[in-house]
């Protein structure tokens, strides 16, 4: 029977499967620091056969890079050996929701997340820590230190043993720290969009040049959609230079290039028909260009009304927008309006039935969303006191996320902070009656001592998010009365569920002999075993669970036979036929539920001739 992974997937290994599958020439062997053969790329062979012209070693070229760089790409590839597990009791609704809500760190959850959700998401919304030399945006992804040996040879930990929470502009890799922190997220969330999706990041100028070819890296300069701006303050800022910096950004990357977003309906209100045209109603169009006569001297000359006789001479600084021959074809048609005033300009008509879209494009300058005093009054609204000074409004969030988004997508957001697209989420199903699914992952991260949160039994910035998507659904609810999904499942990183034995057993020793007794840890349960082994078949969180009671047995189904799991020791044959009989598309046992191979023997024969196209794995 094969024998699950228990870890997050290896980017490398699949960049290699990858590889191998269009240059099986460039992959080779080597030995490893033990000795042992691996297969590697041949990355001189593999230059050359991306290249038509003979490769003779390093050349400059346009390309981002710094301190760091290869580092976040090695955190992005690199496997961890970790978990989710639930938390039920900070959960609303967990039988019926197909919301999650995931504390821990990005990375890791974005890396545990891969096979689960590779390909699905359509919408991501993150507003990182800016890198303002204030902000704390330090995050482990040091996977083989313990977090306070990180922290301490990171710098992050004072001489008094305090984490620091700032990247002090002083620090000489200032940009590098942010750019290896932000790139490996970035590189991971990408595999997770669907091919049509969309990612927007909220910054401002501190790294908006940085971000941007983050970006253009990651997904290709061509998958650039936009750059938003948005009015972020009313007064102005006290600057000692007196420039005031009003304005922040959302740049917006599709997975791949050809984003289409919905845009804007268009203002029929201007449209009539007073003449009764029998070509339907229409509007007044403008019939000149910004050009001068210099620039366009074939389209400056005077037009003459041929039913007055009026003639309305040419404006030499903003030429007509036709060649004489194109505006005799305009007037045989009788397009153009002429006003009584010869002073005045004439227009020309535009009838709704020639419309080739009823939309308008959406404005990369957003003026009708709200500023950061949106947000902060939405928290306060909320929860009565002041907690985040700097959440998006949510109109903001709500306009760029209604743009792309279908009545039944999946919204991420990675750095959720105050949860402000959960409440987005709600607030766009409840107008619409949908069911798209939120994806909030937040660290928690502790709030200041002094941070009004803590008036209200609020520790940190997780346990604010829950709470203000419990407030915000109420809120809705009660306002609409619509009948969607306001719950949120909970889950939260951890070590494996598995002991090291599982993952190094020719490196046990006679005094772990005790310990190996069992592989799985002691304080898990069979559902974190559940959780752990759905992440590495591929399976949403958000599925149905059900727990059965089988001749004294344990067995965990997951949308109804989709997985099919006990944990149990000593699983008899009687139990197994009737798990057989569901006819599971996949069943996994404890590798201990068998007595000897014997036994593992006749449980595959079962199920061949019960369920022949059952996978059978085990832990």
């Amino acid at each position: 029977m094969p024998k699950l992974t228990m870890k997050s997937p290896d980017g490398v290994q699949r960049n290699m499967e990858q590889l191998a599958s269009l240059f099986p020439n460039v992959i080779t062997e080597t030995k490893d620091s033990d000795g042992n053969v691996t297969t590697a790329v041949d990355f001189d062979l593999l230059r050359q056969e991306l290249s038509d012209v003979l490769v003779e070693g390093e050349k400059e070229r346009y390309q981002l890079t710094w301190p760091g760089k290869k580092e976040a790409i090695l955190h992005a590839n690199t496997p961890i050996d970790k978990t989710l597990r639930p938390v039920k009791e900070d959960s609303v609704n967990w039988d019926e929701t197909e919301n999650l809500y995931i504390e821990g760190d990005n990375l890791e959850v974005l890396k545990l997340l891969q096979e689960s959700y590779l390909n699905k998401v359509k919408c991501i919304y993150i507003d990182p820590p800016y890198n303002t030399g204030n902000d704390s945006f330090v995050y482990n992804d040091n996977y083989k230190k313990s977090v306070d040996e990180y922290l301490d040879e990171s710098g992050q930990v004072s001489v008094d043993g305090h984490r620091l929470t700032s990247n002090p502009t002083s620090n000489g890799r200032f940009h590098s720290d942010w750019l290896t922190m932000m790139y490996s997220r970035i590189k991971i969330s990408r595999s997770l969009l669907r091919e049509d999706g969309v990612i927007f990041i909220s910054i401002d100028d501190n790294e908006i040049d940085n971000m941007k070819k983050i970006c253009d890296d990651v997904f290709g300069r061509d998958s650039f959609v936009g750059c938003f701006v948005w009015k972020r303050r009313a007064s102005s800022a006290l600057a000692s230079n007196l420039v005031s910096t009003d304005h922040e950004y959302v740049l917006t990357y599709g997975k791949n290039s050809g984003v289409v977003f919905k845009g804007k309906q268009k203002n029929y209100s201007t449209y009539s028909n007073p003449d009764n045209d029998p070509r339907g109603p229409w509007t007044l169009g403008d019939l000149t260009v910004g050009m001068t006569k210099d620039q366009r001297p074939n389209q400056f000359y005077d037009l003459v009304d041929p039913k007055t006789g009026k003639v309305y001479t040419a404006n030499p600084n903003r030429v007509w927008a036709f060649i004489p021959e194109s505006m005799k074809k305009l007037l045989d048609e009788d397009r153009v309006v002429f006003p009584e005033d010869t002073n005045k300009r004439p227009m020309i008509k535009r009838f709704m039935s020639e419309l080739r879209r009823d939309v308008d494009p959406i404005s990369t300058l957003l003026l009708d969303v709200g500023m950061n005093s949106e947000g902060t009054r939405t928290i306060k609204d909320h929860f009565e006191i002041p907690i985040f000074n700097y959440s998006k409004p949510l109109s903001l969030v709500e306009q760029l996320i209604e743009q792309v988004t279908g009545s039944s997508d999946i919204i991420l957001d990675f750095f959720s902070g105050s949860a402000t697209t959960a409440e987005v989420v709600l607030k766009l199903n409840a107008k619409e009656s949908g069911r798209r699914r939120y994806i909030m992952i937040q660290i928690p991260e502790a709030i200041d001592a002094a941070a009004e949160g803590q008036n209200i039994g609020l520790t940190n910035i997780c346990e604010i998010g829950k709470e203000r998507i419990r407030r915000a659904a109420k809120k809705i609810k009660e306002e609409t009365g619509a009948d969607i999904d306001y719950g949120f499942r909970v889950y939260r990183v951890d070590s494996s569920n598995m002991k090291d034995v599982y993952y190094t057993p020719d490196k046990i020793v006679q005094m772990d002999m005790d310990d190996a007794a069992t592989n799985i840890k002691e304080d898990r349960t069979g559902e974190d075993l559940l959780i752990q082994v759905m992440l590495e078949c591929g399976l949403e969180l958000s599925l149905p669970m059900e727990t059965r009671e089988i001749e004294g047995r344990t067995v965990h189904y997951v949308a109804g036979n989709s997985l099919i799991a006990c944990f149990d020791e000593n699983v008899t044959e009687s139990v197994i036929q009737q798990i057989a009989a569901d006819q599971p598309l996949r069943v996994v046992f404890r590798d201990s539920s068998f007595e000897d191979d014997s036994a593992r023997i006749n449980v595959e024969e079962l199920f061949k001739l019960l369920s022949p196209g059952t996978e059978i794995q085990v832990l």
